[in-house]
């Protein structure tokens, strides 16, 4: 089997080359951080929140296996039988012989698409070894008995952040295309990484903070975010912009957008061909949009109720100002869904509703009985652990969110560029989702306490005056205002099972649409690209089966399906708003959104 290993004494040169090359590079490096931990603050551990607590799940399970062994017993046997048939068609194939592959990579996995991990014996081996032992681990959490299904997800989460960082990909011995880099290099592949590794540790302070993407090939305001607008309004909590209209004439009810706070607005905006804000705009809407600031100890007091104070009511004042319509259409994504959802109700109570004459509501969450796997970092232990570390800085960061939210796509956002950049020593491409993604931003302690508390642990949202905002107990079943449902097939931040829970809890006319893809690309889809699908359902059975068994599946993006839906609230075209001077305070995309994590 060594015959199908790559040439050892090229290898060979190739890493001693690399180690004398890299070594005056790791004296530098240890002599550095060595003086920076006298020197500078270093990211201590805790400033990190703690992943769940799988321990007492992983007891459970012992106990589960110790009252049945049998049926443990059998998965065991059934797994050493394909380890059998792996051996033997591995023999098969070094002699020359064809053979199937025992068990193959899941659909999507990037990890493996080299054609030695296929062609090659000794790495389809490697390979196949690895995907048994992951699905056995699996196997054996699915087919517990007596586990809660929370436990159960606990148990895969921890199993797949393991067997994600144990893949054979991960390592220069057992990665083939790694292996032949190397030689193909000399070791300038593993030097370079080495370079990359102590840049990426240097940015992170002490902590390894991985580069994803090129961030010097973009700059908000001049290749993201350009869509041409001005800032109109601002407070200590957001800046309102209004854009420019492209069209002759506009619709009369203008079209405010509430992006979640917990990253940027332009997600929204990221490029002409793919900006949501410019697609509405050219569907003739007077399209304002909220930038929320970039906290810091400043804003700690600052709760739930300012961001739907400060935040959506303020902005309804200023765009009735400007347009003297008392009647705004209003788009929610993620949180900014949320917090619009909750404002409809608190409108209800004030009897102030019609404000709002429609609301979209993008991946939005309202029940978080099932609030996907972010929940699992939602137990008692872990916040009252990130309320300790909001304690002295007011905000809770957002590095650790950013932390957060790669741990649950370590694949994608953790390992894909420890290979790329480390192992293969590649620059990381330019990748304006990525630079968006790596652009964090920090949260107020006292909204992020009660977000949490409220929502993720008592889930009180969806109960009937479960939450007071501003004075009012608010109940999102006396919310009239028609809706607009967009959730996404394989979004793990909000499945589509429980955002669409919202859709028995409201009492207006609903539309649900389910678009393929996640919780980014499933929503920056636009129809000029001609991707993905959506499905539709005029109805909203209670069961989400049932809504998708009788839903019809349309090509392409959902965003005609939405200007469709929304055109019976948009009211007549007049003439195209233009933006008053004297409203302006400076031109789009503002300068909070430039603020970035330190």
């Amino acid at each position: 089997m060594l015959s199908h290993y790559p040439d050892p004494l090229a290898l060979s040169n190739a890493l001693m080359s690399a180690y004398q090359e890299s070594q005056p590079l790791f004296i530098k490096m240890v002599e550095r951080f060595s003086k920076d931990i006298g020197d500078r603050e270093l990211t201590p551990p805790s400033e990190i929140p703690p992943p769940p607590d799988s321990s007492e799940a992983a007891i459970d399970l012992l106990k589960n296996m110790a009252i049945d062994p049998m049926r443990y017993w059998s998965m065991q046997m059934d797994y050493t039988q394909k380890q059998i048939d792996l051996m033997n068609s591995s023999f098969k194939r070094l002699s020359g012989e064809p053979a199937e592959s025992v068990i193959e990579p899941e659909r999507g996995d990037k990890r493996f698409k080299a054609e030695e991990w296929r062609s090659n014996p000794l790495f389809s081996f490697i390979k196949q070894y690895y995907l048994l032992a992951s699905d056995h681990v699996q196997r054996t959490i699915d087919n517990a008995q007596d586990l809660p299904p929370e436990q159960k997800e606990q148990l895969s989460f921890a199993a797949g952040l393991m067997m994600d960082a144990m893949a054979p990909s991960n390592f220069l011995m057992t990665n083939p295309e790694a292996l032949n880099e190397t030689i193909r290099t000399g070791g300038k592949n593993l030097v370079k990484g080495l370079q990359q590794f102590s840049e990426d540790l240097e940015r992170g302070r002490g902590e390894l903070k991985i580069s994803m993407t090129d961030k010097s090939a973009f700059k908000v305001g001049e290749n993201i975010a350009t869509t041409e607008g001005s800032v109109v309004y601002q407070n200590d909590l957001m800046q309102l912009i209004q854009y420019k209209p492209s069209t002759e004439k506009v619709f009369k009810t203008p079209l405010l957008i509430v992006p979640p706070w917990i990253n940027k607005y332009y997600i929204l905006d990221l490029r002409a061909d793919n900006s949501l804000i410019k697609w509405a705009v050219d569907q003739g809407h007077s399209v304002f949009c909220i930038s929320w600031v970039n906290p810091d100890k400043s804003h700690a007091n600052k709760s739930f109720d300012a961001y739907m104070l400060e935040g959506i009511l303020d902005s309804l004042n200023v765009i009735e100002k400007i347009t003297g319509e008392k009647e705004t259409n209003a788009i929610g994504y993620c949180l900014g869904g949320t917090l619009l959802t909750a404002t409809m109700a608190y409108l209800e109570k004030k009897k102030q509703s019609s404000r709002i004459r429609s609301a979209t509501l993008l991946t939005t969450l309202i029940d978080f009985q099932d609030a996907g796997q972010l929940k699992m970092f939602m137990g008692d232990k872990q916040i009252e652990a990130i309320e300790r570390m909001m304690l002295n800085k007011g905000i809770f960061e957002g590095r650790a969110m950013q932390q957060t939210f790669n741990m649950l796509r370590a694949n994608d956002l953790i390992w894909s560029f420890v290979v790329n950049n480390y192992l293969m020593g590649r620059e990381p491409f330019p990748f304006d989702l990525l630079y968006w993604n790596d652009d964090a931003t920090n949260l107020p302690a006292a909204m992020h306490s009660f977000y949490l508390r409220n929502m993720y642990k008592d889930n009180k949202l969806c109960v009937s005056d479960g939450i007071n905002l501003d004075g009012i107990d608010i109940d999102i079943s006396k919310v009239k205002t028609p809706c607009y449902f967009l959730s996404t097939k394989e979004d793990h931040i909000a499945p589509w099972q429980a955002t669409y829970k919202t859709t028995q809890i409201v009492s207006g006319k609903k539309t649900f649409t389910l678009a393929a893809s996640g919780h980014i690309a499933g929503i920056v889809n636009p129809p000029i690209k001609d991707k993905y699908c959506y499905w539709t359902n005029d109805q909203t059975p209670e069961s989400t089966i049932d809504w998708f068994n009788k839903a019809k599946e349309q090509k392409g993006s959902w965003w005609p399906h939405w200007q469709s839906w929304i055109s019976d609230y948009t009211g007549t075209k007049i003439k195209a708003r233009s933006i008053k001077k004297s409203d302006i305070i400076e031109a789009a995309p503002g300068s909070y959104v430039l603020k970035q994590v330190d």
